[in-house]
């Protein structure tokens, strides 16, 4: 790519943005914004000279996730690895983590670039980045108000497939991308779960099923990786008629699914460079991913914060919780601009909620009361609402819980003095 004299000033001013962007508390994509009208090429520019190219992680819920576990799992194998960990899956926010790791020229000094991108953008800024290998965990009911339609999702994902230079890792438990597959133009890995232990999940897979549609399932033969037991954070991964164990660093069938799908993206990557034992020991010794199940000291006070994004994403936390919490806050604000969405998940297993915030906290009250479970107060302001939470008594047993929407986790986390999700994984 022919060099262009604005790309220093883009670097300059971007990381300037960031640095004022963070001192306000938070923004991740007002520099990526900066940096591409200054260069609009900034993002193939950056990645033009990695000598293992780009990998997409993308798909309804995981995400960030699988991110991480790719980026460790390839980091075990000795490989510098640049990944967005801010969470930034848009353009701008992309280019936003690129900018504390690219030169002056616009290039990163990194040997493969991992990045997670929204599901709707992958088949936009695949020509620009031209990813070797894409990862697509699963179609979902996410976003209605932007996606009104699952089966959209799905035609997206296929249009990104085609344009993946290598190969697809592919969910084989998920019924939209088991459909799509025969027309992708590339090879295919897959990772699942055994049905056996995919049962034990009460409310079952979230995987969205279009009506009317059947679709051969793919047997175990064919599946790079597979969970086949799940105790406690202890998953079994079968990995051609090998077997590995994964601490993993939350509690949740979705997150052994994740560790599947990392463990196969490495596979395809590296090739026979890849080491199983490798791979499970950089899964097993990871820390929570931002908001997934942290654990955070606060005033002396264990709490563990969950995010939900979606029916799919609070429905799989719920099956993890591994008893009614002592003591609970939910927190919900516009950044989920249609909650009624939770009229159609079963609340019991909370039995309850002490606290809830945000600008939709009456809201969430009236979904525990149609389910005839306790409410105690509704806060709508989240630095009340912190101060009422931490002043309840701590449990006998276990630790505090926030389930929370993206925004307020945000938010939380930065009341209760917590460091940001920028940099979490490049810095």
């Amino acid at each position: 790519m022919a060099f262009n004299p604005l790309t220093p000033l883009a670097v300059g001013l971007g990381r300037a943005t960031r640095v004022a962007m963070r001192l306000r508390g938070g923004g991740s994509a007002m520099p990526g914004h900066v940096a591409r009208t200054l260069d609009p090429n900034f993002l193939g520019r950056a990645v033009e000279r990695l000598p293992r190219g780009v990998v997409f992680v993308t798909g309804s819920n995981g995400k960030s996730t699988t991110t991480a576990y790719v980026t460790s799992v390839l980091r075990g194998h000795g490989l510098r690895v640049f990944t967005n960990g801010s969470g930034g899956n848009m353009p701008q926010g992309i280019v936003s983590a690129m900018l504390g790791d690219v030169d002056w020229q616009g290039h990163l000094n990194a040997d493969i670039a991992v990045l997670e991108v929204d599901e709707a953008i992958c088949r936009l800024i695949a020509p620009a980045l031209k990813p070797r290998v894409g990862v697509l965990l699963n179609v979902q009911v996410d976003h209605l108000n932007r996606f009104y339609d699952p089966a959209r999702v799905a035609n997206y994902l296929l249009d990104f497939a085609k344009m993946c230079g290598e190969a697809v890792v592919l969910n084989a438990d998920d019924t939209n991308l088991r459909r799509i597959a025969p027309e992708m133009v590339v090879d295919r890995a897959w990772f699942g779960i055994d049905s056996e232990v995919a049962a034990r999940v009460s409310s079952g897979l979230p995987s969205y099923k279009a009506p009317g549609v059947e679709i051969d399932e793919i047997p175990a033969s064919e599946r790079t990786a597979q969970v086949v037991d799940l105790v406690g954070q202890t998953a079994t991964i079968e990995f051609h008629g090998e077997v590995a164990r994964v601490e993993l660093p939350a509690r949740g069938m979705h997150y052994a699914i994740d560790a599947a799908a990392a463990l196969t993206a490495g596979y395809r990557l590296l090739g026979e460079e890849f080491s199983l034992e490798a791979g499970a020991r950089a899964l097993s010794t990871m820390d929570t991913v931002y908001g997934r199940g942290e654990i955070m000291m606060v005033e002396g006070q264990e709490i563990e914060i969950i995010l939900m994004k979606n029916p799919p994403s609070l429905r799989m936390n719920l099956d993890a919780l591994e008893k009614k919490p002592d003591v609970l806050m939910f927190a919900m604000d516009e950044g989920s601009p249609d909650p009624s969405w939770m009229y159609g998940i079963d609340l019991s297993k909370l039995g309850g909620v002490d606290i809830t915030t945000g600008t939709k906290a009456a809201q969430v009250a009236t979904f525990f009361g149609y389910q005839h479970l306790p409410v105690g107060k509704v806060i709508p302001n989240n630095a009340e609402a912190i101060r009422a939470f931490l002043a309840l008594p701590a449990p006998e047993e276990g630790r505090k819980l926030i389930i929370a929407n993206y925004e307020q986790t945000i938010a939380l986390r930065r009341i209760m003095g917590q460091s940001g999700i920028e940099g979490k994984h490049n810095s």
